[in-house]
Protein backbone atom coordinates (compact mmCIF):
# COMPACT_ATOMS: atom_id res chain seq x y z
CA UNK A 1 0.00 0.00 0.00
CA UNK A 2 2.72 2.41 0.87
CA UNK A 3 4.55 2.09 -2.46
CA UNK A 4 1.33 2.35 -4.22
CA UNK A 5 0.50 5.38 -2.89
CA UNK A 6 4.23 6.98 -3.80
CA UNK A 7 3.52 6.21 -7.11
CA UNK A 8 0.04 8.01 -7.11
CA UNK A 9 2.12 11.30 -5.10
CA UNK A 10 4.70 10.91 -8.08
CA UNK A 11 2.37 10.78 -11.28
CA UNK A 12 -0.34 13.80 -10.11
CA UNK A 13 1.95 16.78 -9.90
CA UNK A 14 0.72 19.85 -11.56
CA UNK A 15 -2.48 21.87 -12.69
CA UNK A 16 -6.20 21.18 -13.44
CA UNK A 17 -7.95 23.20 -15.50
CA UNK A 18 -11.60 22.45 -14.10
CA UNK A 19 -14.55 23.45 -15.31
CA UNK A 20 -17.20 23.53 -12.18
CA UNK A 21 -20.31 22.23 -12.04
CA UNK A 22 -23.22 24.77 -10.89
CA UNK A 23 -24.50 23.60 -7.76
CA UNK A 24 -21.02 22.98 -6.39
CA UNK A 25 -18.77 24.96 -3.90
CA UNK A 26 -14.91 25.48 -4.37
CA UNK A 27 -14.03 23.42 -1.77
CA UNK A 28 -16.51 20.58 -2.76
CA UNK A 29 -14.19 20.60 -6.04
CA UNK A 30 -11.12 20.27 -4.25
CA UNK A 31 -12.42 17.42 -2.18
CA UNK A 32 -13.79 15.58 -5.35
CA UNK A 33 -10.09 15.96 -6.96
CA UNK A 34 -8.34 14.76 -4.20
CA UNK A 35 -10.48 11.25 -4.64
CA UNK A 36 -10.79 10.50 -7.96
CA UNK A 37 -6.35 11.17 -8.14
CA UNK A 38 -6.16 10.01 -4.33
CA UNK A 39 -4.01 12.86 -3.44
CA UNK A 40 -4.94 15.19 -0.63
CA UNK A 41 -2.29 18.18 -1.59
CA UNK A 42 -5.16 19.84 -3.89
CA UNK A 43 -5.98 23.75 -3.98
CA UNK A 44 -8.14 25.85 -5.86
CA UNK A 45 -6.75 29.68 -7.11
CA UNK A 46 -9.96 31.28 -6.73
CA UNK A 47 -13.12 30.75 -4.96
CA UNK A 48 -15.97 30.52 -7.54
CA UNK A 49 -19.33 30.79 -6.19
CA UNK A 50 -21.70 27.61 -6.32
CA UNK A 51 -24.34 29.11 -8.76
CA UNK A 52 -21.42 30.03 -11.28
CA UNK A 53 -19.96 27.23 -13.72
CA UNK A 54 -16.62 27.91 -15.27
CA UNK A 55 -12.83 27.81 -14.98
CA UNK A 56 -11.23 26.71 -11.63
CA UNK A 57 -8.04 26.50 -11.62
CA UNK A 58 -6.50 23.49 -9.64
CA UNK A 59 -2.80 23.04 -8.41
CA UNK A 60 -1.93 18.86 -7.18
CA UNK A 61 0.85 17.99 -4.64
CA UNK A 62 3.61 20.31 -4.68
CA UNK A 63 2.33 22.11 -6.86
CA UNK A 64 -0.23 23.70 -4.52
CA UNK A 65 2.72 26.09 -3.34
CA UNK A 66 2.76 27.95 -6.71
CA UNK A 67 -1.08 29.07 -6.45
CA UNK A 68 -0.17 32.63 -5.22
CA UNK A 69 2.21 32.81 -8.64
CA UNK A 70 -0.59 32.23 -11.11
CA UNK A 71 -1.82 35.19 -13.31
CA UNK A 72 -4.51 37.31 -11.97
CA UNK A 73 -6.81 38.54 -14.82
CA UNK A 74 -10.25 37.17 -14.67
CA UNK A 75 -12.83 36.57 -17.76
CA UNK A 76 -16.37 36.41 -17.17
CA UNK A 77 -19.77 35.70 -18.92
CA UNK A 78 -22.40 37.37 -16.97
CA UNK A 79 -26.39 37.45 -17.52
CA UNK A 80 -27.72 40.50 -15.52
CA UNK A 81 -31.63 40.82 -14.44
CA UNK A 82 -32.97 43.88 -14.12
CA UNK A 83 -36.05 45.08 -11.68
CA UNK A 84 -34.68 42.31 -9.47
CA UNK A 85 -33.05 43.03 -6.24
CA UNK A 86 -32.17 39.83 -3.60
CA UNK A 87 -30.27 39.55 -0.50
CA UNK A 88 -27.12 37.54 -2.13
CA UNK A 89 -27.21 39.73 -5.10
CA UNK A 90 -27.77 36.71 -7.98
CA UNK A 91 -31.13 34.29 -7.86
CA UNK A 92 -29.96 32.10 -4.97
CA UNK A 93 -30.94 34.75 -2.35
CA UNK A 94 -34.35 35.93 -1.04
CA UNK A 95 -35.79 38.57 -3.46
CA UNK A 96 -35.76 42.51 -1.66
CA UNK A 97 -37.05 44.56 -4.56
CA UNK A 98 -39.07 43.79 -8.08
CA UNK A 99 -39.82 46.34 -10.44
CA UNK A 100 -40.67 45.89 -13.72
CA UNK A 101 -38.05 47.89 -15.57
CA UNK A 102 -39.27 47.73 -19.35
CA UNK A 103 -38.17 51.52 -19.68
CA UNK A 104 -34.43 50.25 -19.72
CA UNK A 105 -32.42 49.80 -22.53
CA UNK A 106 -29.47 49.38 -24.38
CA UNK A 107 -28.36 52.67 -24.90
CA UNK A 108 -29.00 53.84 -21.44
CA UNK A 109 -27.32 50.25 -20.38
CA UNK A 110 -24.53 51.55 -22.48
CA UNK A 111 -23.99 55.10 -21.63
CA UNK A 112 -23.71 53.56 -17.90
CA UNK A 113 -20.91 51.08 -18.29
CA UNK A 114 -17.85 53.35 -18.34
CA UNK A 115 -18.39 54.58 -14.95
CA UNK A 116 -17.34 50.80 -14.20
CA UNK A 117 -14.29 50.06 -15.95
CA UNK A 118 -11.24 51.19 -14.23
CA UNK A 119 -10.25 51.36 -11.20
CA UNK A 120 -13.48 51.45 -9.51
CA UNK A 121 -15.14 51.19 -5.35
CA UNK A 122 -17.46 48.30 -4.79
CA UNK A 123 -18.79 46.75 -1.85
CA UNK A 124 -18.85 43.30 -1.90
CA UNK A 125 -22.36 41.33 -1.32
CA UNK A 126 -23.45 40.60 2.46
CA UNK A 127 -23.06 36.91 1.20
CA UNK A 128 -19.37 36.49 0.27
CA UNK A 129 -16.82 34.54 1.60
CA UNK A 130 -14.49 37.86 2.67
CA UNK A 131 -13.89 37.65 6.54
CA UNK A 132 -14.59 40.13 9.13
CA UNK A 133 -13.56 39.50 12.78
CA UNK A 134 -12.51 36.58 11.48
CA UNK A 135 -16.18 35.03 10.59
CA UNK A 136 -17.24 34.91 6.65
CA UNK A 137 -19.93 37.35 5.76
CA UNK A 138 -22.21 34.96 4.42
CA UNK A 139 -22.23 33.25 7.78
CA UNK A 140 -22.87 36.58 9.95
CA UNK A 141 -25.76 37.29 7.15
CA UNK A 142 -27.44 33.58 7.38
CA UNK A 143 -27.11 34.30 11.74
CA UNK A 144 -29.46 37.93 10.77
CA UNK A 145 -26.39 38.93 12.01
CA UNK A 146 -26.25 42.83 10.23
CA UNK A 147 -22.50 44.26 9.54
CA UNK A 148 -21.28 47.17 7.40
CA UNK A 149 -18.99 45.96 4.67
CA UNK A 150 -16.45 48.06 3.66
CA UNK A 151 -15.80 49.06 0.10
CA UNK A 152 -12.61 47.91 -1.51
CA UNK A 153 -10.75 49.15 -5.00
CA UNK A 154 -11.17 46.62 -7.70
CA UNK A 155 -9.94 46.72 -11.19
CA UNK A 156 -12.29 46.49 -14.44
CA UNK A 157 -10.01 46.54 -17.35
CA UNK A 158 -13.35 46.00 -20.31
CA UNK A 159 -17.42 45.73 -19.94
CA UNK A 160 -18.78 44.84 -23.25
CA UNK A 161 -22.67 43.69 -23.78
CA UNK A 162 -22.59 40.33 -25.75
CA UNK A 163 -26.67 40.95 -25.85
CA UNK A 164 -29.67 42.59 -25.03
CA UNK A 165 -33.34 40.91 -24.20
CA UNK A 166 -36.02 43.24 -23.82
CA UNK A 167 -39.42 42.57 -21.43
CA UNK A 168 -40.45 43.45 -18.16
CA UNK A 169 -37.12 42.09 -16.65
CA UNK A 170 -34.85 43.03 -19.77
CA UNK A 171 -31.37 41.17 -19.51
CA UNK A 172 -28.19 41.71 -20.67
CA UNK A 173 -25.00 39.00 -21.03
CA UNK A 174 -21.67 41.02 -20.45
CA UNK A 175 -18.23 39.94 -20.62
CA UNK A 176 -16.24 41.40 -18.07
CA UNK A 177 -12.61 41.18 -17.83
CA UNK A 178 -11.15 42.16 -13.99
CA UNK A 179 -8.53 41.44 -12.01
CA UNK A 180 -8.88 39.14 -8.46
CA UNK A 181 -11.45 40.44 -5.79
CA UNK A 182 -13.74 41.82 -8.36
CA UNK A 183 -17.52 40.29 -7.40
CA UNK A 184 -19.64 40.28 -10.59
CA UNK A 185 -22.48 39.96 -8.30
CA UNK A 186 -21.65 43.54 -6.93
CA UNK A 187 -21.34 44.76 -10.37
CA UNK A 188 -24.36 43.33 -11.25
CA UNK A 189 -26.28 45.39 -8.16
CA UNK A 190 -24.56 48.50 -8.75
CA UNK A 191 -25.42 48.52 -12.51
CA UNK A 192 -28.94 48.79 -11.74
CA UNK A 193 -28.56 51.42 -9.03
CA UNK A 194 -27.00 53.25 -12.07
CA UNK A 195 -29.79 52.70 -14.12
CA UNK A 196 -32.48 53.97 -11.22
CA UNK A 197 -33.54 50.20 -11.14
CA UNK A 198 -32.16 47.23 -9.66
CA UNK A 199 -30.57 44.00 -10.68
CA UNK A 200 -29.42 40.66 -9.81
CA UNK A 201 -26.76 38.18 -11.19
CA UNK A 202 -29.05 35.75 -13.32
CA UNK A 203 -26.00 33.25 -14.76
CA UNK A 204 -22.44 33.51 -14.36
CA UNK A 205 -19.75 31.72 -15.98
CA UNK A 206 -15.80 32.27 -15.37
CA UNK A 207 -14.51 31.93 -19.04
CA UNK A 208 -10.39 32.50 -17.78
CA UNK A 209 -9.19 32.44 -14.62
CA UNK A 210 -4.98 31.68 -13.88
CA UNK A 211 -3.67 31.81 -16.99
CA UNK A 212 -6.31 29.01 -17.88
CA UNK A 213 -9.62 29.18 -20.55
CA UNK A 214 -12.65 27.53 -20.93
CA UNK A 215 -12.05 26.11 -24.28
CA UNK A 216 -9.46 24.17 -22.45
CA UNK A 217 -11.22 22.73 -19.38
CA UNK A 218 -12.74 19.69 -18.23
CA UNK A 219 -15.63 18.57 -15.79
CA UNK A 220 -15.50 16.94 -13.25
CA UNK A 221 -17.15 13.52 -15.75
CA UNK A 222 -14.76 14.50 -18.17
CA UNK A 223 -11.79 13.69 -15.52
CA UNK A 224 -13.38 10.58 -14.37
CA UNK A 225 -13.69 9.57 -17.78
CA UNK A 226 -10.03 10.09 -18.56
CA UNK A 227 -9.00 8.71 -16.05
CA UNK A 228 -10.39 5.26 -16.61
CA UNK A 229 -9.27 5.73 -20.29
CA UNK A 230 -5.95 6.40 -19.14
CA UNK A 231 -5.73 9.54 -20.99
CA UNK A 232 -5.98 12.09 -18.18
CA UNK A 233 -2.78 14.43 -17.91
CA UNK A 234 -2.56 17.87 -15.65
CA UNK A 235 -0.69 21.15 -16.79
CA UNK A 236 2.90 21.43 -16.08
CA UNK A 237 4.00 24.94 -14.66
CA UNK A 238 5.38 26.25 -17.99
CA UNK A 239 2.03 26.45 -19.02
CA UNK A 240 0.48 27.86 -15.54
CA UNK A 241 3.37 30.35 -15.06
CA UNK A 242 4.04 31.56 -19.52
CA UNK A 243 3.61 35.30 -17.71
CA UNK A 244 5.93 35.37 -15.75
CA UNK A 245 9.53 35.80 -16.80
CA UNK A 246 11.86 32.50 -16.82
CA UNK A 247 15.48 32.20 -15.78
CA UNK A 248 17.57 29.06 -16.91
CA UNK A 249 20.22 28.40 -14.84
CA UNK A 250 23.58 26.05 -15.14
CA UNK A 251 24.21 23.84 -12.99
CA UNK A 252 26.28 24.98 -10.42
CA UNK A 253 24.14 28.34 -10.21
CA UNK A 254 21.02 25.57 -10.14
CA UNK A 255 22.52 23.49 -7.22
CA UNK A 256 23.42 26.66 -5.13
CA UNK A 257 19.01 27.98 -5.79
CA UNK A 258 17.71 24.44 -4.94
CA UNK A 259 19.78 25.10 -1.51
CA UNK A 260 18.05 28.34 -0.78
CA UNK A 261 21.37 30.39 -1.76
CA UNK A 262 21.02 34.10 -3.51
CA UNK A 263 22.12 33.63 -7.43
CA UNK A 264 22.95 36.20 -10.32
CA UNK A 265 22.20 36.70 -13.49
CA UNK A 266 23.39 38.43 -16.68
CA UNK A 267 20.30 40.41 -17.52
CA UNK A 268 18.41 42.64 -15.09
CA UNK A 269 15.31 41.34 -14.32
CA UNK A 270 13.40 44.05 -12.60
CA UNK A 271 11.56 43.69 -9.05
CA UNK A 272 9.76 40.76 -9.96
CA UNK A 273 9.12 36.90 -8.96
CA UNK A 274 10.49 34.74 -11.78
CA UNK A 275 9.99 31.19 -13.39
CA UNK A 276 13.43 29.36 -12.62
CA UNK A 277 14.82 26.32 -15.01
CA UNK A 278 16.78 24.32 -15.57
CA UNK A 279 16.78 22.98 -19.06
CA UNK A 280 13.31 21.61 -18.94
CA UNK A 281 13.71 20.91 -15.58
CA UNK A 282 11.58 23.15 -13.25
CA UNK A 283 13.20 24.14 -10.22
CA UNK A 284 11.03 27.17 -8.51
CA UNK A 285 9.92 30.71 -8.16
CA UNK A 286 12.58 33.27 -7.40
CA UNK A 287 12.05 37.16 -6.32
CA UNK A 288 14.26 38.75 -8.74
CA UNK A 289 15.92 42.42 -7.80
CA UNK A 290 17.38 43.15 -10.99
CA UNK A 291 20.86 40.75 -10.99
CA UNK A 292 20.22 38.80 -8.06
CA UNK A 293 17.56 36.10 -7.78
CA UNK A 294 16.15 35.11 -3.76
CA UNK A 295 14.82 31.73 -3.76
CA UNK A 296 11.45 31.54 -2.55
CA UNK A 297 9.74 28.71 -3.64
CA UNK A 298 11.64 25.72 -4.06
CA UNK A 299 10.27 22.50 -5.58
CA UNK A 300 12.66 21.06 -7.79
CA UNK A 301 16.15 19.55 -7.54
CA UNK A 302 19.21 20.65 -9.44
CA UNK A 303 19.94 17.68 -12.57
Amino acid sequence: MRMCYLVWLLVWQGFLNLNKDPGMTSHDCVGAVRRLLKERRVGHGGTLDPMALGVLPLAVGPMTRLLPYLQQLKGYRATVRFGVATTTDDLEGEPLDTRPAAHLTLPLLQEVLPRFVGAIEQVPPQFSAIRQGGVHLYELARAGVAVEVPSRIVQIYSLEVLSWQTGEFPEAVLHVSCGSGTYIRSLARDLGLALGSCATLAQLVRTQSGGFHLDRSLTLAQVQEALAAGTFHLFDPAQALHHLPRVDLDADRARAFCMGQQVTEERALGSEPVQVWQGEHFLGIAQANGQRLQPVTVLGSPR
